[in-house]
């Protein structure tokens, strides 16, 4: 079940709840019981795809691609 950050305005506390996607923007109350909550945006950091070993792989070097921008297509 996804995880969802919520920070109450009237306190400032933080916190998350697990919650099913369709219920994603219901509103939230705060540990403290305030209702005036927002949802934050979660950032998610994506460095690489993984190889089967579980280590990531390195983007491919200049000198291929495709395309206008660098497969030596146009003139």
């Amino acid at each position: 079940m996804p995880r969802y950050d919520f920070r109450c305005r009237a306190c400032g506390a933080t916190f998350e709840l697990r919650r099913p996607m369709a219920q994603a923007n219901d509103p939230a109350v705060c540990p403290q019981g305030h209702q005036d909550t927002v949802k934050l945006l979660s950032t998610v950091a994506v460095t690489g795809a993984a190889s089967a070993g579980g280590a990531p792989q390195q983007a491919p070097s200049a000198g291929g691609g495709g395309g206008c921008c660098g497969g030596g297509c146009c003139g």
